[in-house]
């Protein structure tokens, strides 16, 4: 007889013993599990940002690592790899331990880059935690150019097709949205590729391209400093900080919402726990003033998604894009 009462079979000892073993490993692992996500997070935890430095998604990533430590409990330091479209740091994040100590930010750039065939990774790739910020994207030009507005660019444009040099990254929203002011306006431009909104930029203030679509973190300063032009807007309604940039709708470009939600995902597996801490700490940051302050004077908008909800933004803008995305591969 044994502890547990019974006595088995002889030609049975070494399975008894040999089951009684896993369940007992089983049994530990289980409450190693449990004690590790009671603690979580007890490290930093990264925040891979797949955009060079500069740009608006680097900089308002810093404004959250800034600010979370309150929140999460740890602090957050931000990795950028920058490459192909924002995909080459998707792709390490996807590579990453599922163990809630890497996350990524994302945009509806990637939505297009899948779509466009930049890369095999789509948004259900990840495990979706939530949208964090709204940045309304402008229409932008060299101040030394000829257009005071964009009926005038316009105007120019359709007398002069395939002549105006538009900055882009290929396959990224960035390439959507002129895509759409082509379409909405009929027009056609000549796009010219480059990484991240912080070279577009540079590269039309150095007079490379004529126009590229910019936004209040990387482009405010250089029209404050008669460097660049906003001609128009694609909020709902004008933006605090440029209340003289009309939006398309006023302009009559009705379909013309040109914004980029960026949010935050992990590989696909991390633990819920996880997630529902880092979503409590980025609702909570969202709430606070001094954060909902220095994201209001980049010209974005803290506008928070929980996890359900931005799963369901990124489910219904892929179709989106996956629609539009034909137009950017002709």
């Amino acid at each position: 007889m044994n502890i547990f009462g019974f006595t088995p079979p002889e030609k049975n000892h070494g399975r008894f013993f040999s089951a009684l073993a896993i369940g007992i490993a089983m049994s530990c692992t289980t409450g190693l599990a449990s004690a590790q996500e009671a603690d979580y997070p007890n490290r930093p935890v990264e925040l891979i940002v797949p955009w060079s430095p500069g740009g608006g998604s680097d900089t308002l990533m810093r404004i959250i690592s800034n600010n979370i430590e309150p929140y999460l409990g740890v602090p957050m330091p931000v990795i950028n790899m920058p490459g192909v479209s924002g995909t080459i740091g998707l792709a390490e994040l996807s590579r990453r331990d599922a163990d809630g100590y890497t996350f990524g930010q994302v945009h509806e750039g990637l939505l297009t880059a899948f779509q466009t065939g930049l890369t095999k990774l789509n948004w259900d790739d990840f495990a979706p935690v939530a949208g964090i910020t709204a940045s309304p994207q402008y229409w932008t030009v060299n101040a030394d150019s000829p257009w005071q507005t964009f009926e005038e660019f316009a105007e120019y444009a359709k007398a002069n097709p395939g002549e105006v040099r538009v900055g882009v990254t290929l396959g990224g929203i960035p390439h959507v949205h002129p895509a759409m002011i082509e379409d909405a306006a009929g027009l056609e431009f000549r796009y010219v590729g480059y990484e991240g909104t912080g070279d577009r930029i540079r590269a039309l203030v150095g007079g490379h391209i004529d126009a590229a679509m910019g936004d209040v973190s990387s482009s405010l300063a250089f029209v404050e400093n008669d460097d660049l032009r906003f001609l128009a807007v694609g909020s709902a309604e004008r933006v605090p900080q440029t209340p003289d940039v009309p939006t398309f709708e006023e302009l009559g470009y009705d379909s013309l919402q040109l914004v980029i939600i960026r949010g935050i995902v992990a590989p696909k597996g991390t633990p819920e726990a996880s997630i529902d801490t880092f979503e409590t700490a980025l609702e909570s940051l969202s709430e606070n003033e001094t954060f909902v302050e220095s994201i209001n004077n980049v010209g974005v908008e803290a506008q928070f998604m929980g996890t359900e909800e931005y799963t369901d933004y990124l489910k219904s803008t892929d179709a989106t894009i996956e629609r539009l995305s034909r137009k950017l591969q002709k």
